[in-house]
């Protein structure tokens, strides 16, 4: 068992709780992001054994931080949400010259390349603009059609999570279902958290595929892709200034300790 994994799991996990803030976009700081792809689709094969010892540790560490932490993320975001947010795109500005040296860009990358990235940037900025509710009233009795609702919305969220730039917690936001999955699993309602679960599962297994697919033939274009959808999730995470002098500072200080902890994983994984 790789138990390293087991605090990747718990940082992902804590992102995923986050809208605006991709659980993807982690699993590439920490440098495990192919790695990710390649254990999840190999899971549902016939060497699935293999993939055990990576998966096993990384998904008790998520299971861990959105259990454990869901409150403490509620309450970060309610109380201190300028420096929270500012800490979380200093990870992913951070992120972005490990990704431009990874893909080697600089060789690679054409004008094609560059538009691809401009155009997935701007898409992803453009869901700052998108309204979500976030007063919606958490769905709290089960229903053949709200189970299959809340399954879709795992299987949508969770695909959305293992694309860096995309969160799947703004995901649910969009859906109006964010406040029902906070609901459960700071309450462990079970039936709930097993409906949506199961669509994790299913989006999980099918994106790591299509994903994979993609990298294997169209790697450099694909990265161009991903480099965009993160540049562009900066605009969806940015949280405006505060009026308040103190919160400003704070925020520069989580901004940059952000920063820093990207750029020291980035450096670990060259």
């Amino acid at each position: 068992m790789e138990w390293k994994n087991l605090y990747r799991g718990m940082i992902m996990g804590v992102t995923d709780l986050i809208p605006g803030v991709s659980g993807g976009t982690m699993a590439v700081v920490l440098g495990i992001y192919d790695r990710l792809l390649e254990a999840i689709s190999g899971f549902f094969s016939k060497e699935w054994k293999r993939h055990l010892g990576f998966l096993v540790p990384l998904g008790i560490g998520v299971v861990i931080a959105l259990l454990a932490l869901s409150r403490l993320i509620d309450y970060l975001l309610k109380e201190y949400f300028e420096p929270t947010q500012f800490f979380f795109i200093g990870l992913i500005i951070g992120v972005i010259p490990f990704l431009i040296r990874h893909s080697e860009a600089k060789r690679y990358f054409t004008t094609r390349h560059i538009i691809a990235l401009i155009i997935a940037a701007v898409l992803v900025a453009s869901m700052a603009f998108i309204k979500t509710d976030t007063s919606a009233e958490p769905i709290e009795s089960l229903t053949i059609l709200s189970a299959i609702g809340l399954f879709l919305s795992g299987w949508l969220a969770s695909m959305a999570m293992l694309l860096p730039g995309i969160s799947g917690s703004f995901i649910l936001l969009l859906l109006g279902v964010y406040s029902t999955a906070i609901r459960a699993l700071s309450t462990l309602d079970l039936p709930f958290i097993a409906v949506i679960g199961a669509g994790v599962v299913v989006g999980f297994i099918i994106s790591s595929k299509g994903i994979r697919y993609m990298l294997s033939h169209f790697h450099h274009m694909t990265f161009a892709v991903i480099i965009g959808l993160i540049i562009g999730s900066i605009a969806v995470v940015y949280p405006g200034v505060s009026g308040d002098i103190a919160t400003n500072i704070i925020s520069v200080v989580t901004f940059v300790a952000g920063l820093l902890l990207t750029l020291a994983f980035g450096a670990k994984s060259n």
